[in-house]
Parts: structure tokens; sequence; C-alpha cells
């Protein structure tokens, strides 16, 4: 683009951000910051202006945080006019518009697309509907779950033990609450750190009177006369009774808008290049339209240039950021979206940190400390370098790990450690669980290479 057309752009353009989340706000503030006075449109499904999600799974479930108090800061005012409550339903790439639900276009000359994911139900619509049934994604989720949890609920059932599923169990017992977690894998969180550490996870949770069911599958949810979820059945014959039942099977990416606009869109995400740039199912790059957060899909140096779909806090930040400086830059200034994975969970009393891509290794090694104490680290390796790294009350680590990735160090660890165990002498075996069939919860997702590639694979992810 020209500098008169790029000065133009900047000065009195039309950018639209759809996705009025984490992504969308932290692109908009940045277009801000970098000059642009332009008109700035943002949509979202939601009737609220954007919030932070992770307390909803940790703080709102304990009541030390209110749902309704969870907006994220605002870095500047942004002078935006906001369109919420009203998805978008279409896109015409020709037109350069975005169609709303309500029968209303907004034409763009730059587009960015965070619609980011949504939580997966529970597959029986008739059984989704009985009261008690929750998911966990928006601000209505977490208060409604909330105020369920704090009626003092005699068993509380979660299905799936992902990240957020762990977490849920956590909150309950911390309220006292007597709750069963049903996971058709070997353990939780095995399709993001593998059964190694999943065999740690549920221990973790056993100890703190979590009723944990590996290898089983809830094949039917059974309501009373009122409507109300009264028990759950298994696949192994048995049933649970309970009467607080939260569905915590992952996330869908909020594609389905998209569908015939010709963008290289589908179940994964929305595939675009390193610059954030999205495809058109040709393969062939766009100029107009980005993308960020956690509805993208895009190819990362460090991790074989596979296509990487993040679901996480950090990242969608950062890609926002690349996106918005890219989306009004000459493309010699653009740069980049290489941000190395990073992501945290608190549950049982235990902070779980992770760097990189956990579920692309094949061994792992238990660097410092220990997994009988729950303080240690554990080091991925595939194909002979660092990968990922996880550390269980351990993050002072985690940073020199983040360092090893970056630089493709070698694996297993040349170097010892003063904290240096038995157990981490050599590595052993990650047991991520077959490829083949998806874990509950993931929040990497490697999805090969072509971006136009409509074949589906599931491949277990991780943090």
């Amino acid at each position: 683009m020209a500098d008169s057309a790029l000065e133009q752009l900047k000065r009195s353009g039309r950018i639209v951000i759809v996705g009025a989340s984490l992504a969308g706000l932290r692109a908009a503030e940045t277009m801000r910051e970098k000059g642009f006075t332009g008109s700035l449109t943002l949509i979202g499904d939601e009737p609220h202006e954007p919030y932070d999600r992770p307390p909803l799974s940790k703080g709102v479930l304990l009541g030390r945080a209110d749902a309704d108090h969870t907006l994220l800061p605002r870095r500047r005012d942004l002078g935006a006019e906001w369109r919420l409550g009203v998805p978008a339903d279409g896109l015409d790439m020709a037109a350069r518009t975005v169609k709303l639900a309500d029968g209303d276009e907004v034409p763009y000359d730059r587009l960015l697309i965070a619609t980011g994911v949504r939580a997966r139900p529970w597959p029986n619509e008739a059984e989704r509907e009985l009261g008690g049934v929750f998911t966990l994604r928006t601000r209505g989720d977490g208060a409604a779950l909330a105020r369920a949890l704090a009626a003092g609920p005699s068993r509380v059932l979660v299905i799936g033990a992902g990240f957020t599923g762990s977490e849920i169990a956590s909150a309950c017992r911390e309220r006292g609450l007597e709750v069963t977690v049903a996971e058709r894998g070997d353990g939780p969180l095995v399709g993001a750190l593998g059964g190694v550490i999943g065999a740690v996870a549920a221990e973790m949770q056993r100890e703190n009177g979590v009723d944990l069911r590996t290898g089983v599958m809830v094949t039917g949810l059974e309501g009373d006369a009122t409507g109300r979820v009264r028990a759950a059945h298994f696949s192994d014959g048995t049933t649970l009774e309970c009467d607080v039942v939260v569905v915590s099977l992952g996330a869908q990416r909020n594609t389905e808008w998209l569908t015939g606009s010709g963008l290289g869109a589908g179940p994964r995400g929305i595939a675009c290049d390193a610059g954030c740039r999205a495809f058109d199912i040709r393969g062939i790059v766009t100029d107009d339209i980005y993308v960020a957060g956690d509805v993208a899909r895009s190819p990362h140096a460090l991790f074989g240039y596979q296509f990487l779909s993040l679901e996480h806090w950090g990242n969608a930040v950062a890609q926002a950021e690349t996106a918005a400086h890219n989306m009004l830059s000459e493309s010699t200034d653009r740069r980049p979206h290489l941000w190395v994975p990073a992501f945290w969970s608190s549950q049982f009393g235990v902070n779980i940190k992770s760097v990189g891509v956990p579920s692309m290794g094949t061994e792992i090694m238990i660097a410092q400390g220990s997994r009988a104490e729950r303080r240690f680290t554990g080091v991925y390796g595939y194909q002979g370098r660092v990968i990922g790294a996880v550390t269980f009350d351990n993050s002072r680590w985690l940073q020199f790990y983040e360092q090893q990735i970056e630089a493709t160090a070698p694996f297993p660890l040349p170097f010892t450690t003063v904290d240096r165990r038995s157990e981490g002498q050599k590595p052993i075996p990650a047991d991520f669980p077959d490829p083949s069939v998806p874990t509950h919860g993931p929040t990497i997702t490697l999805s090969g290479y072509s971006p136009a590639d409509r074949r589906i694979t599931f491949t277990p992810a991780g943090h």
C-alpha cells in the first residue's frame, strides 16, 4: 500500500472488529495508540463490554469475585462504536461488509476477526435443557454456576477433567461440596500434559476428596418430574445421583458465521499467516482481513511451522497487538506473531504453569523437584529438542525453560542441577493418549500445515 493510501486509512479509514472480548479490546487500543483516527466499530454477540474470563472458573465460583465485576481494564478511551448483543451473521469479502443477525450491514476497509470460542454443549438437547446442567464460558455462565454452588447441592458432577473441569472440581471441594469428575481418558489433564503428569493430577484430586472416575463416559443425564437433573448414567453401567452437572467438554471455535464467505475458516479455526492475515479457501492470503485470539490458527517457526490454535489469555493479547500493528503498517514494517505459548492454572492448592507445546512431546524428564512432593519441573522433548515444560509450584524455573525452547536446546537436557532427583536422570515416555481420540478441554491444537486442508484430524492438545 502506498504511503498516501496508508495514511488515508489511518486518518479516515473504517476498521471493524468482530469479537468484543480480550483480543478485540487490546487490538482496538493498539490501533488508537498507533495513531488510527478513523472509524472503529466493535461487534459482539454478548450484551457486555469486554470482560475477563479466567476468574470465572476460579474466584467467581468460590464467591470471592462477582461475575458482574470482571470487566477488563481499559488502557485508553477508544472512541469506538459498540454493536453489542447482535452477533455477526455473514461476511461479504467482495463488498467488504459484515452482515449482522439483525439484518444490518457494517462496511470496512480493514477487518479483524476475534470471535473466539464457545463451550461445547452437552450433545443431547433435551438433557442439556434440564435445570442444574451448566457449561462455563460466559459471564452469565459463571454467575449462574456460582449461585448453584452457593445453594449447597448434594453432589456436583463435572464431565471432563481438562483444566477448566479440574478447576471447577477444586472450587467445589474448597466450598466443601461433594464432587464427582468423569473423564474418558486415563486421568485429568492427559490431553494437555500427558499421562505422567496426569497421574500426579489424579492423585491430587483423590487426596482432596474428589470422586474421580477415569476411563468412563457419561452416557445420559436423567431429570425428575420438575425438569431438574437428578442422576447421570455411565458407560460402565453405574448411575450417580447428582443435582448439579457441569459439562466441561472443551470448546468450539466460532466460525459458523463465515460459512460460504470464501474465507479459510472451519471447525479448527481461521487459518492465517504469521502476520495474522487470513487465508481464503484457496490458500491465498488476504490483505484486508486479519485474525487474532482463540479462533486463529497460524504457523509457528519454533514448532515446525505447524498451524497452532491457542486458547491462551496471553496469546490473545500478543496476537491482537501484532494484528493491530500489521493492519496499520507497510508490508516491510509488519512483524510475525511468534509468542511462545504459556499457561497457568490454580487447583487444589497447587499452581500449575506451562510453556511451549507439551503435547508435541514424546518424552518427559523431571528436571527439578519431585512428583511425590507436588513440587517439580517436567521438561518435554520432541525429536531431540526441548519443546515444552510444566511446573507444579516451581514456576521460578519457567523462564529458563522458555529460553531453552526459543533456543531449540537439545533434549535430553545436557546439564545437571543441584535439585535433580533420581527420577529425573533419564527421559521416560510422556504418555499422551491416542491422537485419534480427542480428550476433554484441549487448549493448544496442532492442526497440520495447509490452510486450505479441509480434512479434520483431532490431536491431543496442551497448554
